[in-house]
């Protein structure tokens, strides 16, 4: 009985994630690389969770993106400019950041004036964590350190305090810190981060985290979906971006949430740009409007399948995950799976892959 009595508990915690997580936040994004700085989430109400056990943690991810900084094709190449923040954070019962961690990804597909993609489409994306000194803060902009460095500062600092104190860091217009303990060490602008860190807070869920577990964050991106104008049909600039937050006790997997972000630029034939200023919402926060059900005719939702998927890997390692079975297109096979996972799974098994290697 204990042991049906957990799992159901397990179960509870998965549907409240895949209802909920497609509705409690919607971001609206202004960012300017390499500040970070993104509009107010318009609704910010911490997301309703089952009373966990003593010393359970709420495990949460939010990704905000935005291509505001888009231009048309002109003398110059057009761009469809991408800047997505990514955070991961472990919240404890009282309302305090546990743990975090900040990542973002800045990337573009550039087109001319006749439609035509001149972006290599299949060239790698890493992180700016990822770039480390290659992103090059300090040689081009004279920063005190690069972005790597000051992001792992910055989330440090918010380590330990509530999201009310973290929204009460002292900025300027610019949205730059001037409290003197954090300008030391972190120049650039934070407000595009501490409203991440704000969606990430306030969907959080208890998931199975406890005090002691380890947080990690892992992010994929590719533009390769992208296509060219054509006379008959816009072309497209596609940013597909996998995150998954993921905390583990020695080799167990003990939570996981993973969700996505399809951001759309069309360009025409002649290398005029589409708006760009609609608001980007991820698979999770799309929820049923995502349609796979009423298009695609599948037995549940993206984000409720993510969200079973999530569930179905807590409690096994990392071997295990890479373990599961699939077919060709990487859609799993083992039955206790496909009764609520029928898409592929193969990009998430690589999100874990890398988040714990």
């Amino acid at each position: 009985m204990k042991k049906l009595s957990a799992f159901l508990a397990l179960v509870l915690a998965v549907s409240l994630l895949a209802g909920c997580a497609g509705t409690p936040v919607i971001y609206y994004t202004d960012c300017t690389c390499p500040t970070g700085s993104h509009n107010t989430p318009a609704d910010t109400k911490p997301v309703e969770t089952t009373p966990a056990a003593e010393g359970a943690l709420k495990t949460g991810l939010a990704i905000v993106g935005s291509a505001n900084g888009s231009s048309s094709a002109g003398e110059k190449d057009g761009e469809a400019k991408y800047d997505v923040t990514v955070v991961a954070v472990l919240v404890d019962e009282k309302g305090v950041i546990v743990d975090c961690i900040i990542d973002s990804v800045g990337t573009s597909v550039k087109f001319n004036t006749t439609g035509a993609i001149t972006s290599d489409l299949n060239a790698a994306i890493p992180t700016k964590t990822e770039l480390g000194d290659g992103y090059n803060m300090k040689t081009y902009g004279g920063a005190i350190a690069e972005w790597y460095e000051q992001i792992a500062s910055f989330a440090a600092y918010v380590t330990g305090k509530t999201l009310d104190e973290v929204k009460g860091i002292a900025v300027d217009a610019g949205t730059k810190p001037t409290d003197a303990d954090l300008t030391s060490s972190v120049t650039i602008a934070i407000g595009g981060y501490i409203n991440a860190i704000e969606a990430a807070v306030t969907s959080a869920q208890n998931l199975g985290a406890q005090g002691g577990d380890q947080l990690k964050l892992a992010i994929n991106a590719s533009v390769a979906s992208s296509a060219a104008a054509t006379a008959e049909k816009a072309g497209t600039a596609q940013l597909d971006l996998d995150a998954a937050a993921v905390t583990v006790n020695g080799d167990t997997i003990t939570s996981c949430v993973i969700d996505s972000l399809q951001g759309k630029v069309s360009f025409s034939a002649t290398g005029e740009i589409g708006d760009v200023s609609a608001p980007m919402q991820t698979k999770n926060q799309l929820g049923d409007a995502y349609n796979m059900k009423t298009w695609g005719g599948a037995i549940a939702e993206w984000n409720e399948q993510a969200a079973s998927f999530c569930a179905y890997i807590t409690g096994k390692t990392l071997a295990e995950v890479q373990g599961i079975a699939v077919d060709a297109g990487t859609k799993p096979t083992d039955a206790d799976l496909t009764s609520s996972v029928t898409i592929a799974i193969g990009g998430f098994q690589a999100l874990i892959t890398k988040a714990l290697q």
